[in-house]
C-alpha cells in the first residue's frame, strides 16, 4: 500500500510539472570524509520512492511526494547507516523554459537578472546560474518566470528553522560544528533550460558573497549524521501563471505570506514609551560647536556612540527631519531643552545650510574640512520634505517663517531646472546643475516634497512637476518592474526604490480624486508588492554566540537593503502607513496584518538600560543588522558592523510611530 502511494505520487508530480513536456529531476548527494575531498553521487529515483546510486553509500534516501492540488510537497528523508557528513541537492529542469526567455526571483536578493548590479555582486554579469543560502532571502524561495508564456514555478522550503551552526571557514567544503536549519535554493542553466535547484545544508555557487562588492569562492556545507540518525527535509513546488513579472511578484509574495503566516510580536513598548527612549538620541547627539547645529547621526561607532563632525541633511543623517521630530516631541512633552536644540538646528541651516545656488549643503564634514560639491536629488528632497513638515506644523501653531518659505521656493526652482523632459530627476549633480549621474532611480524621492509643496503653497506648478514624476515612474519603473539605485551607496536593485515609488503614489493620491486618484492607488499597490518582497516573512536562525540569536531576535518584518548590501534594517518611514491605507483601499487585509508584524518587530532592538543590544547609548537604534554570512567588514552574522548611522534609524522609526502625520499634513481624515 505504501509503495502504491509513492508510485502514484511520483506520477502526479510528473503530470503536474509536465503539462506539455516532461520536467527532468536530478538528485545528488555529496559525502565528505574529514580531511578528504567530498565525493558526489548521482541518485536515481525508484518507483518505491528510494533514491539510489549504483555504489554502496552509507546513507539511505527516500522521497515522498504529496499532491496538494495547487502545489506539490516533496519530502526527502536521509538516514545514516553509519556516521556520515552529507550535502543533498535536487534540481528540477523546466524543459519548457528556455533560460534566455526566463526571469528570476529570490526574494530580497534577486530580481530579473540582477543586471543593475555590478559584476562584483551577484548578477548575470558574473554567471547565469546561482544558488544561495536561505538566510540571504526574505523568504527561502526561488521563482522562475517565463516571459514567453507567463508561466512560473517556485520552490519554497518548509521547516521550523530553529537551528544554526557556526562555521570555521566561509569558502570551500566545510563541516558544520553543529546542526543547522539552513539549506540552499537557486536556479541553474542546464543545456539552455532553466532549472530550480535546492538542497541541504547550504551550498553557494558559483561564488559566495561575503562582503560589499566582494565575491569569494563557492562554499558547500556538510552536516553530520550519526548512525541511524535521520534528517527530513520538505520543499513545496508551485506552478502558476501571471500576465507579467510584476504580477508574478505579487502572486509570489501573497503565496509566501500565506505559507509562513508571520505573526505580530507582543509589543515591547507603547508608542509613547518608544518615542521617549528614542528621544535620548536628540539629547545626547546634539552638536553646537560649528556654524551648523545638528544631531550627530552618521559615521559613529556602536561601542561608544561619540558624536562626529558629519552633518547630513537626508539619506542616513536625516538631521532636519530629526529636528522636526525633536521640536514636535519637545512641545508635546514640555521639554524646553529639545525645543531649544531643534530651533537652533533650523536657524543654523536657514543661515548657513545652503549653497549660493540655493541647494542644501547636504553633507558637511567638519573633521575633514572638505567642501563637498556633489549633490543628490534624494538628499535634497529629504531636506525639503523635512522643512515642509516643519513649516506646516509651525503654521498650524500660528508661527510663520517667510525666510524658510523663500529658501524652499528657490530650491524647488532648482528642481524645475533639473527635471528631465520625461519627468525624471537625475540621481546626482553638482552646484552648477551639471549632471553626474543621470539615472532616474531616485526620482520618487522628489515626488513627496513636490506634492507637499503644492498643498502648502497652493501653487499648481509643483503638482504638475509631481505628476510628471508619476508618469515617468509608471512608464519606466513600475511597469517595467525595475526598481533601482535609490540608495546612494550602491548601484543595484534595492528596497528603497520600490518603497519610495509606492509612497510617492500615496502622496499623490492625497491631492487627487476620481480616476486619477484610483490610478495612483493602483500604482502604489503594484510598487508595494515589490517593496514587501524585501521584508522577511520568516525568522532566520542564529547560533549560540551570535548576539542577535542570544537575545532572541526575530527577523520577521525587517527588510533586506539591496543586492549589494545584504543586511537587514528598519527602513520603513511611511510604508507601514501606506500598507494600512492600501489594505483599506484594496480590501487586502494581508497588507495591514503584515504592517502589524513590521511595527512590532522593528522595535525589538531598542537600546535601553539593562538591554542595550551591544549599543553604547540609550535610543541610538542600530542600523547594519547582519543576519546572514555577509558583513561590511566587521563582526559578521549575528552582529552589527562597528560603524553605524542612527540618525536615519531614529527618523524612520519615529515616522512609523506617527501614522497620522501624512494625513494630518494634507488635512485628510486618517485612512488606515
Amino acid at each position: 500500500m505504501k509503495n502504491r502511494f509513492l508510485i502514484t505520487a511520483v506520477l502526479t508530480l510528473s503530470y503536474f510539472l509536465n503539462q506539455a513536456q516532461e520536467t527532468t529531476f536530478e538528485h545528488k548527494t555529496a559525502l565528505k570524509s574529514p580531511g578528504n575531498p567530498a565525493i558526489t553521487y548521482t541518485l536515481s529515483a525508484e518507483s518505491s520512492g528510494m533514491l539510489r546510486t549504483s555504489e554502496n553509500i552509507p546513507v539511505e534516501i527516500e522521497q515522498k511526494v504529496v499532491d496538494k492540488g495547487a502545489s506539490l510537497q516533496i519530502e526527502v528523508t536521509i538516514k545514516a547507516k553509519e556516521t556520515v557528513y552529507y550535502n543533498y541537492e535536487q534540481t528540477a529542469r523546466l524543459t519548457s523554459f528556455q533560460h534566455d526567455d526566463s526571469q528570476f526571483f529570490m526574494p530580497g536578493f534577486w530580481y530579473h537578472r540582477n543586471m543593475r548590479s555590478p559584476q562584483e555582486a551577484p548578477s548575470f554579469a558574473t554567471s547565469d546560474s546561482w544558488q544561495v543560502r536561505e538566510d540571504r532571502l526574505s523568504t527561502p524561495m526561488t521563482g522562475i518566470y517565463s516571459d514567453k508564456t507567463g508561466d512560473y514555478y517556485t520552490v519554497t522550503r518548509l521547516d521550523k528553522f530553529g537551528q544554526e551552526s557556526l562555521s570555521t571557514h566561509h569558502t570551500g567544503e566545510i563541516i558544520l560544528t553543529n546542526k543547522t536549519s539552513l539549506g540552499f535554493t537557486g536556479f541553474r542553466n542546464i543545456d539552455g533550460n532553466s532549472s530550480l535547484v535546492f538542497g541541504f545544508p547550504y551550498s553557494e555557487a558559483p561564488t559566495t558573497y561575503i562582503r560589499k562588492l566582494t565575491l569569494a569562492p563557492a562554499v558547500q556545507a556538510f552536516e553530520k549524521l550519526e548512525k541511524d540518525e535521520s534528517k527530513t527535509l520538505v520543499w513545496e513546488i508551485k506552478k502558476g501563471n501571471a500576465p507579467n513579472y510584476s504580477s508574478f511578484i505579487a502572486d509570489t509574495w501573497t503565496y509566501a505570506y500565506d505559507t509562513y503566516k508571520p505573526q505580530a510580536l507582543v509589543p515591547r513598548y507603547s508608542t509613547e514609551e518608544a518615542k521617549s527612549i528614542l528621544s535620548n538620541f536628540f539629547k545626547e547627539s546634539y552638536v553646537d560647536t560649528h556654524e551648523l547645529k545638528y544631531f550627530s547621526g552618521v559615521h559613529m561607532r556602536t561601542d561608544n556612540c561619540i558624536s562626529t563632525g558629519s552633518a547630513e541633511v537626508g539619506f542616513v543623517g536625516r538631521v532636519l527631519l530629526n529636528a522636526f521630530n525633536a521640536l514636535e516631541y519637545g512641545e508635546q512633552t514640555h521639554n524646553t531643552d529639545l525645543i531649544t536644540k531643534a530651533n537652533a538646528i533650523f536657524d543654523s541651516y536657514l543661515i548657513h545650510g545652503f549653497t549660493e545656488t540655493g541647494f542644501f549643503r547636504e553633507f558637511v564634514d567638519y573633521n575633514l574640512h572638505e567642501k563637498i560639491d556633489a549633490f543628490s536629488i534624494r538628499r535634497q528632497s529629504e531636506g525639503a520634505f523635512a522643512i515642509l513638515n516643519y513649516l506646516d506644523y509651525e503654521k498650524k501653531k500660528g508661527r510663520k517663517h517667510p525666510e524658510w518659505e523663500a529658501r524652499l521656493k528657490t530650491l524647488f526652482d532648482n528642481f524645475a531646472k533639473l527635471q528631465q523632459t520625461n519627468g525624471s530627476f537625475p540621481r546626482k549633480f553638482d552646484n552648477n546643475f551639471q549632471i553626474t549621474d543621470e539615472s532616474g532611480g531616485s526620482t520618487p524621492s522628489a515626488t513627496l516634497p513636490l506634492t507637499m509643496a503644492y498643498h502648502y503653497f497652493k501653487d499648481k506648478q509643483y503638482l504638475t512637476s509631481a505628476r510628471a514624476t508619476a508618469t515617468y515612474l509608471e512608464k519606466e519603473i513600475i511597469s517595467k518592474s525595475d526598481y533601482f539605485s535609490s540608495t546612494l551607496d550602491a548601484n543595484c536593485e534595492d528596497k528603497e526604490a520600490s518603497l519610495y515609488a509606492s509612497t510617492a503614489m500615496y502622496y499623490l493620491a492625497m491631492v487627487s480624486s476620481g480616476k486619477e486618484r484610483q490610478r495612483y492607488i493602483d500604482l502604489s499597490q503594484q510598487a508595494a508588492y515589490f517593496c514587501l518582497s524585501w521584508y522577511y516573512t520568516w525568522d532566520v536562525p542564529f547560533a549560540q554566540g551570535q548576539m542577535l540569536g542570544d537575545v532572541g531576535f526575530k527577523s520577521r518584518g525587517w527588510g533586506n537593503v539591496s543586492v549589494e548590501n545584504n543586511h537587514i534594517d528598519v527602513f520603513i518611514f511611511e510604508f507601514a502607513t501606506v500598507l494600512d491605507w492600501l489594505a483599506k483601499e484594496k480590501a487586502e487585509p494581508r497588507f495591514s496584518d503584515f504592517s502589524a508584524v513590521i511595527k512590532t518587530s522593528m522595535l525589538q532592538l531598542m537600546p535601553v538600560k539593562g538591554s542595550m543590544f551591544d549599543i553604547a547609548k540609550v535610543g541610538y537604534y542600530p542600523e547594519v543588522v547582519q543576519h546572514t554570512n555577509w558583513d561590511y567588514g566587521k563582526n559578521g552574522k549575528g552582529f552589527y558592523n562597528d560603524i553605524f548611522a542612527p540618525g536615519w534609524t531614529v527618523a524612520s522609526l519615529w515616522q512609523m510611530l506617527s501614522p497620522t502625520r501624512v494625513s494630518d499634513f494634507f488635512n485628510k481624515k486618517h485612512e488606515g
